[in-house]
């Protein structure tokens, strides 16, 4: 016994000492020249610096004998590898490319990365590898420190839904483990005009505060290699580019998934379901989406895909009857599969199950995960959900809900567990990206004419190319947690994934449902509705009926919520043609003020203003400023900081401000602050109850004067992947200030069903004159357009 006990210390104590020894920097001994970058042999490993692009590098550095050429689970680039030159001194190797130089410090194999005219973008501080033992599992922490020089405001990181402090990771910490109520992109960018991915899939952690806030690092918890990339822009558009050309294109989702989603926990019945549409439609109130949450199964065992027909006697036909009221249908389906069903036995049998189980809170049994990781398990467990419920009955989105894993706080048991991949330890954070890459790829090949839309609770760098929206998970009914989604969604959209939504509302009130007829609690989901009137995605739901129709509103809430329903499916032909931009050239929608003002440095702590898309500067307001105790009488108004270089315009009045000033916005109940940036054109369809109800066929186009301005305008078939194809026609709207004319460009492309003649009434915005969401009662020019440019002098 004695004997056995001293070999386990002897062994555990030497591979600690084998590896202690790495931080300790290493430094160059030689380096040779390959077809894509360069690998230097070190005095304790290896690295190698990958020439991606001419403006994507990879760094891989290793202590060991070699690198892992394991595929990258997040990267699905096929790069061209472009020449560079190499320059060798006394002190340093240089790589050369295009745009970027990239110096080596043979001393400490420090990287640091310049424009091609030597000014410094970004520095590495250290590199490190040191053994750990995490829940006894023998492995080694992987660390990179950057310099972060003061001037510098960080963004990113994915969606962290109870996070309550600042939108600017510079002097702050982050948790990047995925679980329940906790996600991580491991995305960082920086208004030094570059990113940075870390290609790790282990729980890590962000520090950004080190050394007195002068670094910042990035450690994840298990693996072999340093593995990050570097991302130069040096603005922020082209660094999202970047990440996406090395992780995909996020695909066009259908036009009706830009309108209005309804849904609660939970519609119980194919009647309740029916209802809810005819509120809807007989109402006249815009809805595209009504969403069946969990538990239609009731009361069989979860993952049996089964819709209890005393419940819901006819699905295909439900869904029909939502499909002839031109409202499309999303269902609720979880990758967790309780015993005693067909699913559950034939993904036991062919080894498609992991140990990793949710305690279900209805039944209080521990249902298993599937290994997502497991490629056959993934097609097997699409082809269940496809044959039971998603092609069988004609749904036409896929909530995918609960895929953390969320096994509670039993996070070693995650560690643990082995996936066909590899320890669950060191592919901790990437259960998501392969479920849904597994239920994208099978909807691609068997539902080819419809366009895939997920909703995901917790996203990975990457997964914006497997159809994903990304929602901020169960929050709570609170003023304080609708504060936080709005700096969580600017960082989940600057993390590269472009889709992303809240529950608006909040999703439950310690677990019950609020009162929604409490003045309160209209307050708080009229200001949430305003705010989620400009998301990229637009979406109810949470516990207790919220619907438009709903008798817990007042008249004159319904009377609000419902002018901004209207404003949305206005703005309809402007934020389709930012989803074209979003999928043609990798753009992001809801925008962190960095991605327009980066040089604006009173922009860079502002958690609570961001663009939508390159006109609206949107301002929720998520205090409680009419229904708290406290709360004074008289109209209120919240700060608003209107950014430098331009001149901004109030949406709702017309009245014009110069900007680099602080103001107090008018926001009374109806009104959330909206500004425009001058220049702007921003295109406005007719008012419709649903997204493809009216063609394009008269588009008013408002002009806010002040500065030079273009837009691209997208149309394609509004579903399908024919854009794919080239199946899609976009022209180009170009504001000359001084001379004060309208130039619309030729229409590029064609598809099926394109509109040939349309007309524009173009409005010059100035004050009242075009101001607000209605339709103009009068247009400067109203002009026929058939596919041939045009000048319009104004």
């Amino acid at each position: 016994m004695l004997k056995s006990t001293l070999c386990k210390i002897t062994v555990a104590l030497l591979f600690f000492l084998t590896i202690n020894r790495s931080p300790a920097k290493a430094s160059v001994i030689s380096y040779k020249k390959v077809a894509n970058g360069l690998v230097f042999k070190l005095d304790k490993g290896l690295m190698k610096v990958t020439v991606c692009k001419e403006d994507i590098i990879e760094v891989k550095y290793t202590v060991f004998d070699s690198l892992s050429t394991k595929p990258s689970l997040i990267i699905n680039a096929n790069w061209d590898f472009p020449s560079f030159k190499v320059l060798d001194d006394k002190n340093q190797v240089i790589i050369i490319t295009t745009r970027l130089r990239v110096l080596v410090n043979k001393t400490t194999n420090n990287i640091t990365y310049e424009d091609i005219n030597g000014n410094e973008i970004a520095s590495e501080d250290n590199k490190s590898i040191t053994a750990a033992t995490i829940a006894g599992i023998n492995t080694y922490n992987i660390s990179t420190q950057f310099n972060s020089p003061a001037n510098e405001a960080l963004y990113g990181l994915g969606c962290h839904p109870l996070d309550s402090l600042s939108i600017n990771y510079k002097g702050r910490n982050q948790d990047m483990a995925i679980k329940y109520m906790t996600g991580a992109i491991p995305v960082l960018l920086s208004t030094k005009g570059y990113g940075l991915m870390w290609d790790n899939y282990s729980a890590s952690n962000f520090y950004g505060a080190e050394a007195g806030n002068t670094k910042y690092k990035y450690v994840s918890e298990s693996g072999r290699a340093v593995d990050y990339y570097f991302f130069y822009g040096p603005d922020f558009d082209r660094i999202t580019n970047l990440y996406r050309i090395a992780t995909g294109k996020a695909p066009m989702f259908a036009k009706w998934a830009f309108g209005l989603f309804q849904s609660q926990d939970r519609y119980m019945s194919q009647d309740e379901v029916l209802s809810v549409k005819d509120n809807y439609r007989n109402n006249h109130i815009p809805v595209d989406v009504i969403v069946q949450d969990w538990y239609y199964w009731d009361p069989f065992p979860i993952g049996v895909h089964v819709m209890n027909p005393t419940r819901y006697p006819d699905p295909k036909g439900m869904v029909d009857e939502l499909h002839k009221a031109n409202i499309h249908g999303m269902i609720s389906i979880w990758p967790v599969f309780g015993k005693g069903t067909k699913n559950f036995d034939a993904l036991q049998k062919m080894g498609g199950l992991t140990d990793i189980t949710w305690n279900n809170i209805v039944t209080h049994t521990f249902d298993n995960y599937y290994d997502a990781h497991n490629p056959k398990a993934r097609e097997l467990y699409w082809l269940q959900a496809r044959d039971s419920l998603i092609k069988r009955y004609g749904w036409d989105a896929w909530w995918v809900d609960q895929c953390e894993p969320d096994n509670g706080a039993l996070l070693d048991e995650r560690r643990k567990s082995n996936f066909w991949i590899g320890k669950g330890i060191d592919y901790f954070n990437t259960y998501s990206l392969e479920h849904s890459k597994g239920i994208y790829e099978g909807w691609r090949r068997d539902i080819p004419g419809k366009r895939a839309f997920f909703l995901i609770r917790q996203s990975f760098a990457g997964e914006q190319r497997n159809a994903a929206t990304l929602w901020s998970s169960d929050i709570s009914c609170t003023f304080a947690a609708f504060k936080n989604q709005v700096p969580q969604g600017i960082n989940a959209c600057a993390s590269g994934i472009p889709y992303w939504t809240s529950d608006i509302g909040g999703y439950h009130y310690n677990w019950m449902s609020p009162d929604w007829s409490k003045p309160e609690n209209r307050e708080l989901f009229t200001r949430w509705f305003q705010f989620g009137a400009f998301c990229p995605i637009f979406r109810i739901h949470g516990k207790g009926e919220r619907a438009l129709f709903s008798k817990n509103w007042d008249d004159k809430t319904k009377a609000i919520l419902l002018k901004y329903d209207k404003l949305r499916y206005r703005l309809l032909p402007y934020i389709y043609s930012l989803a074209g931009k979003t999928t043609m050239d990798n753009y992001t929608m809801m925008r962190a003020l960095t991605f327009d003002f980066r040089s604006d440095t009173n922009v860079y702590s502002i958690p609570d203003q961001y663009m939508f898309g390159p006109a609206f500067l949107v301002n929720p307001v998520t205090g409680q400023l009419y229904t708290a105790p406290n709360a004074a009488p008289g109209e209120k108004t919240r700060k608003v900081y209107l950014p430098k270089s331009t001149t901004w315009y109030d949406f709702w009045t017309g009245q014009s401000f110069n900007g680099g000033q602080t103001i107090n916005a008018a926001a009374p109940m109806n009104i959330m602050p909206l500004y425009v940036r001058a220049g702007s054109i921003v295109p406005m369809g007719p008012e419709v109850e649903y997204a493809t109800q009216k063609i394009n066929k008269v588009i008013e186009l408002r002009i806010y004067p002040g500065a030079d301005g273009r837009f691209v305008f997208y149309e394609d078939e509004n579903d399908n992947y024919n854009y794919e194809k080239g199946q899609y026609a976009t022209f180009t709207l170009t504001w000359n200030n001084k001379q004060k004319k309208l130039s619309i460009s030729n229409t590029k492309g064609d598809f099926p069903g394109m509109l040939k003649q349309r007309t524009f009434n173009i409005v010059v915005v100035n004050g009242k004159h075009g101001s607000g969401p209605l339709v103009a009662t009068g247009f400067d020019k109203s002009v026929k357009y058939e596919g041939k440019a045009i000048v319009v002098k104004l």
